[in-house]
């Protein structure tokens, strides 16, 4: 499975997200892929991911796509990442 995390340059709250998410993953005992990349980047990165982790604002940007979009409001807290990827994963 890959998860990518986007954000607007792809270093900065992408990377935050990313490594969050693998400390949920690790947590849910969950195998995956995860990968920061920034918008521009999001057709090529993506393109063979099953979920997208991004904030509200860059829904619009990433697009069409056979990924599962998932909106995070708070980076930090891994309940909400928890959830939100059980759910993505299901």
């Amino acid at each position: 499975m890959k998860i990518v995390t986007i954000c607007g340059a792809g270093i900065g709250s992408s990377g935050i997200l990313k490594v969050n998410a693998e400390r949920v993953l690790q947590r849910l005992g969950l195998t995956a892929t995860v990968v920061a990349a920034d918008v521009a980047s999001v057709d090529r990165v993506a393109a063979d991911a099953q979920v997208i982790l991004t904030s509200a604002e860059f829904v619009e940007a990433i697009g069409a796509t056979h990924a599962d979009v998932v909106v995070i409001e708070n980076y930090f807290d891994s309940d909400e990442l928890s959830r939100k990827l059980e759910a993505a994963i299901g």
